[in-house]
This record gives structure tokens, sequence and C-alpha cells, in this order.
């Protein structure tokens, strides 16, 4: 397989080092790349400096096919990338009379007033490829030469994004013929390090297409990524890499949809096999529930949560013994049994989810620290609790303690499924004997 070509991204304006503006364009730019199977091994923000910008822009051209400027091409002084790209390239600039024509238009159908500046948009190196902007008065520009193609972008994204995908997509795509597609294996119920062991041949030994691990809060993400001349080959190349995923991995994985989270499923399970919930929440004061209710159309199935920091609300609202927080405290897989059994009775539904443990960052012992976190499920009859100690800051704490809640929760509700059709098929055989 020939070597990919290499792009690189310069994002050019003060505003974008001093952090008043969110650099969205580069996420944008580099996600595009990536699956247009360029390789994007640099990318740089420079501010409104003529120096700084003309040095990166050697040393880019040293060292990349391609290179992608974005901002900067506005009327005003310090609008100088299209000037210094140029110098780069050993470029004039000279005037154009479609883009001066456009800018007029643009700015008369708008009632705006044009200055003389505005003309400065109109100057182009020569024999450059001028892209149109539908939505501003700058245009893009493709500038060639032997070795390097600089382009340069606009930098507001309503300008960039359109003029990125209806006019630069297809000129890169011509450079680099091949494309590349991902699809995404989201597990829960399992760390990243033990979900790569039970991978790790497929890494030592991949080509294309490659799989590979990333990190979530309480879930572990397997991309898998393919390289060829279509998206209908590269998924091709795909499918098997992800049934042999599914079948080393089963029932922790619980979607290959990117646009489906954790809360979905469970919601979908939840309606599906027609279970009522409810939470019974401690140290996360509620991020459960908000993480349920966050799926459209989960009334149905959670009609109420108990928040109960204190051990009298424990008491009070789910029917923890004073004996049990007496004994074992606050703090302990029997608090969490408590409350999750006692949720359940409380709001007369088939499961509850409960979670208390210690979130810092001060209250932590040596026999109990900072990150000790107890989840309870209380489902059909059956209780479930699992022993979690996190690390982190207080928030990072929590939202790990939500994830570890909704992988209880689904499993669960499988368990319950599973039995539940195991003793359908026991019936159905005694039956028929």
């Amino acid at each position: 397989m020939e070597e990919a070509m290499t792009v690189e991204l310069i994002c050019v304006g003060t505003e974008l080092l001093l952090g008043n503006i969110v650099n969205t364009n580069a996420a944008f730019i580099s996600e595009k790349c990536a699956m247009l199977g360029l390789s994007m091994y640099y990318q740089s923000v420079v501010g409104d400096n003529p120096g700084r910008l003309e040095h990166l822009l050697h040393m880019a051209k040293e060292r990349s096919d391609v290179i992608i400027l974005s901002g900067g091409l506005g009327p005003t002084q310090d609008d100088l990338t299209k000037e210094i790209a140029a110098r780069v390239m050993d470029k004039s600039l000279v005037e154009d009379s479609k883009v001066r024509k456009a800018i007029q238009e643009f700015m008369t159908k708008r009632g705006n007033t044009i200055t003389e500046n505005n003309w400065k948009q109109a100057l182009v190196p020569e024999d450059c490829i001028v892209l149109h902007n539908s939505n501003g008065t700058a245009p893009g520009i493709i500038m060639e030469d032997e070795d390097t193609r600089i382009i340069l972008l606009p930098g507001p994204p309503n300008e960039l994004i359109p003029m990125f995908e209806e006019q630069v997509y297809s000129y890169l795509h011509n450079l680099q013929p091949e494309i590349i597609c991902s699809k995404m294996v989201k597990l829960c119920g399992i760390g990243e390090s033990a979900a790569e062991t039970k991978i790790l041949d497929l890494i030592n030994t991949q080509k294309n297409p490659t799989v590979a691990p990333y990190a979530k809060t309480g879930e572990v993400h397997l991309r898998i990524t393919a390289k060829a001349a279509n998206e209908k080959d590269a998924f091709t190349m795909i499918a098997p890499m992800e049934e042999e995923l599914k079948r080393r991995f089963g029932n922790l994985i619980y979607t290959d949809d990117p646009q489906v989270t954790l809360e979905m499923v469970v919601a979908k399970l939840l309606k599906k096999y027609h279970f009522t919930v409810t939470t019974a929440e401690s140290c996360t004061g509620g991020l459960l529930a908000a993480r349920l209710v966050n799926v459209s159309g989960i009334s149905e199935n959670f009609k109420e949560g108990y928040i109960t920091y204190s051990n009298d609300a424990k008491e009070k609202l789910l029917g923890v013994s004073h004996e049990t927080l007496k004994t074992y405290g606050a703090v302990s897989s029997q608090t969490a049994a408590e409350m999750a059994e006692g949720g359940a009775k409380a709001a007369k539904v088939d499961i509850c989810v409960s979670i208390t443990g210690i979130a810092g960052p001060e209250g932590g012992t040596e026999e109990k620290p900072v990150g000790l976190v107890y989840i309870g499920c209380y489902c059909k009859g059956k209780v479930y609790t699992k022993k979690n100690l996190y690390t982190g800051n207080r928030s990072k704490i929590r939202e790990y303690s939500v994830a570890t809640a909704l992988t209880l929760l689904r499993k669960a509700i499988l368990n319950e499924v599973n039995e539940r059709n195991e003793k359908t098929t026991r019936n159905l055989n005694k039956m028929n004997k």
C-alpha cells in the first residue's frame, strides 16, 4: 500500500492563542483529512504575526505535501495569510475580476457599505485556483508548485465548512484516491487494559483494517479503521473484524452506533421488557437520574428518583436500617444493597439502582479512602452490589460512579431476561416430553 500524502494544518489568529475563540476548525479539518486517508502529523496555531507565520510556512513546506491554513484572509491590515503564503510560494498578487464582482454583489445584497480595504480581498496569487465563498467576501485559494500545495481557507466556520465540503474535499480526494472509513464498537463493564489484552494478537498483526482501543469514562471504545478506494470496499473489509470483536466480547458490547449512548441502550431495554426503575443516590446527587432522563420517552419507565445524601434520609426514604448504618457505615455494600431494595419498594418499581461513596476531596480515611464507591442494584427480587475504587477529582469520581451504575443496571436487566427465557425453555421442554 502506497504511503499516504501528508497534510499539515496551520490556524492563524491571535484570538485563538488567547483562548478568545475555540478552535473548532482544527477538529473539523482533521476529521475530514483522516477520512480522506491523508496523514496529518503537525498542527499549529500562530498569531497575526507575519514573521512567525512565514517561518512556520517554510518549515511546513519542507515536511508536508499539503498545507491547509485557516484564518487571516479578512480585509484588515493584520490579515496577512494570503500575502505571506504567496511570498513563500514565490507568487505575485493580482486582482481577480470575478472575485471583485462577487464581493460587490455580496456587500450590496446585504446593504453593507463597501470600503476601500474590501478590495484587498479581490487580490489573489497568480496562477492559483480560486474557491468561491458563498457565505462571505474572502475567497479560498489553492496554490501549487512541484512539491507542495497550499490551501487557504477563511476563518469563520460558517464560511470554512461549506467551502471545504463543496470544493476542497473533492480536490484532496483526487490527490489521495483512497479513503478511510471507521466503525466504532462500544464496550462497558471492562477496562481499557483488559480490553486491549483480549485483542493484543489482532493489534500486533494488523495491517488493513486496524483496530485500536480508546478509554472513555466508564467505557472502552474500539475503533476499526480501513483504507479502500470507496466506502463499500472499506466497510466490507471492516465487517470480519467487527464480527471477531463481537465473538470475543459478547455482551460487553452495548452498541456499534457512534451516536448511541449507554443510557440510550439501558432505556431501550427498560422499554422493551416493560421494566420500571428508580434511582437512590448519595454521592452522585442525582447525576444517574440526569443521565437516564437524557433519553426521550424514559418517563414511561422512570417515574421518580431519590437523593439521600444524609444517613437520616437513607433511613427515612429508603428504609435502610439504623443498625446497618451504625455497623457498616453509609459507604458499604450492605448499605448499597438496602438502598437499592428500599428504593424499589418505596417507588413500587421493578428495579432500583443505588450509589453511595466518598467523592472527596475530603472525608476519606485509611479504611475508606476517597474514591471508594459502592453500587447496588435490586432487580425483581435479586440484589447485586459492586465495590469500586476510583481515582481523580470529585467530578470524575461521580462520573465514573454513574457509568458503572448504568453498566450494572444493564447487566441486571440482561440477567433477568436470560433467566426468564431459560425458564420458559425448560417449561416448554417439560410440556413436550
